[in-house]
């Protein structure tokens, strides 16, 4: 039975992706788990995957190309199969229907100053493709110059950028162009939390230190009290976005690649159900087995460097978030250690960025459902 392969959303406030690569053609044999395609929005590179085996019956799409989020990208089933529908088509929900456009729509419309009536469009709502369009048709607006071959200071190899280094290139430039990044730390005891950690993991009879997570959980359950579960909607108006639940993002370098797991609404998650959720994550990041879901949606992250022994570093935000704490190697006497975070201003003040790290620094028994 011929099943449809849809276009992924990568992040809450993306109603479209645009199509990088097609990997495959109509006729081809997949199995569950073959790249099909890889899509980008402004927060990363995302593969799509087949989720079962079968034939490929019918691409409906092409590189380069912009489409709706669940959008049919193209349809797997039995060779020699007809597939069902010849055209990509765009779900219609009453989510995406509200207000006669869509969410990146409203988005974009506030980030140009436009209104909504100077732009035309074919379908019953309003979508981010027609704004683009609009866009490409008025007069250009003045852009860097791109660096050209001719321009470097040396002889050089042209290499295309892998689809994780897309990713990190989109990261940072959205803390470029869009958050007002700011960056402080402090010097805590770690010892409390080793102790801690420790005896979580003897309870559990776990062969491997929770500490990272624990002290990730505890984040997710301070952030929505001190306004670090956020974002702010850029454009004539700008607005104050509070996300509903926390999705925490937390980086996991496996060799070349660096992953940006994420726990999804990991406030209504007990201690135990936090450590055993991340530490499945972390396991198929290590194996590069992690699905679009897995990466998708981060609203607060947290990342460390202690493992290379690192006792000071300053971490990039991930796009729409308020802040990404970084958790580093103690002092070789043990007892100092620095907790850093890197904080949208827009959002946080930096009294309430050292509120934050201050109850981060000391494990919290009620924060873990314990005392």
């Amino acid at each position: 039975m011929a099943h449809p392969v849809h276009a992924p959303r990568v992040n809450n406030n993306d109603d479209t992706v645009k199509v990088v690569r097609v990997a495959v053609a109509v006729g081809d044999a997949v199995t569950a788990g073959d790249l099909l395609m890889e899509v980008e929005t402004e927060k990363a590179v995302i593969d799509v995957e087949a989720e079962a085996d079968g034939s490929v019956l019918a691409v409906l799409c092409q590189p380069g190309q912009t489409i709706a989020v669940g959008a049919v990208m193209a349809w797997l089933g039995t060779a020699g199969e007809a597939a069902p529908d010849l055209a990509p088509t765009e779900p219609t929900t009453a989510a995406n229907a509200a207000g006669g456009m869509t969410a990146k729509a409203r988005l974009l419309l506030r980030r140009h100053g436009l209104s909504a009536e100077a732009i035309p469009h074919a379908g019953d709502r309003l979508s981010a493709a027609d704004i683009e369009a609009y866009l490409a048709a008025s007069p250009p607006r003045p852009a860097a110059p791109a660096v050209r071959a001719e321009t470097l200071p040396a002889e050089a190899d042209i290499i295309p950028m892998s689809p994780a280094a897309r990713g990190m290139l989109a990261t940072v430039t959205w803390q470029r162009d869009h958050a007002a990044a700011a960056y402080l730390e402090i010097e805590y005891d770690p010892r409390p939390w080793e102790a801690f950690a420790t005896g979580f993991m003897r309870a559990h009879r776990m062969m491997f230190s929770p500490l990272l997570a624990l002290m990730a959980h505890q984040l997710c359950q301070l952030a929505p009290g001190l306004g670090a579960n956020a974002t702010v909607m850029e454009g004539t108006e700008a607005s104050l976005v509070r996300y509903h639940h926390v999705n925490l993002g937390f980086t996991v370098q496996a060799g070349e690649v660096l992953y940006l797991c994420v726990v999804e609404a990991a406030e209504t998650l007990s201690a135990d159900q936090f450590v055993a959720r991340l530490f499945d994550l972390q396991r198929r990041a290590m194996a590069h087995k992690l699905a679009p879901a897995d990466m998708r949606g981060a609203t607060i992250g947290f990342t460390s460097m202690a493992r290379w022994g690192v006792q000071r570093h300053q971490p990039v935000l991930a796009p729409q978030t308020g802040a990404m704490v970084a958790h580093t190697a103690a002092a070789p006497c043990g007892e100092r250690a620095v907790l850093g975070i890197t904080y949208d201003h827009r959002l946080l003040s930096g009294l309430a960025a050292v509120q934050l790290l201050k109850k981060l620094s000391q494990p919290m028994m009620a924060a873990h459902g314990q005392g």
